[in-house]
């Protein structure tokens, strides 16, 4: 199903907002942003650096696979699975900024 891309952008902020809620805890916030980094990188191969927005919310329907299989493969850590909904928002909350129609 198509997330809407404001539905997806209020998604995006909402899991930047969880990840820097865990940087009371360290070492899994260290982990966090090992794993947002390999996310983030997968995103941009996939997407590339010219987009749009609406370019952009298309490819998060699509993400929760590859980015379960990019970090299983690359940045594994305990209790990863459950991360991954609010890396991917957060990777996809920080790369939104290099669409060419970006307003904040």
């Amino acid at each position: 199903m198509a997330v809407g891309l404001h539905t997806a952008r209020r998604e995006w902020r909402e899991a930047s907002a969880r990840l820097e809620a865990a940087r009371d805890d360290r070492v899994h916030y260290r982990r966090l942003l090992e794993q947002l980094d390999v996310v983030h990188d997968e995103l941009r191969r996939r997407v590339g650096q010219t987009f749009t927005l609406a370019e952009l919310a298309s490819a998060y329907d699509e993400a929760e696979q590859w980015a379960r299989e990019a970090v299983e493969q690359r940045a594994p850590g305990p209790g990863w699975p459950r991360d991954l909904t609010v890396l991917l928002g957060a990777a996809f909350d920080r790369y939104q900024r290099g669409a060419a129609d970006y307003t904040p």
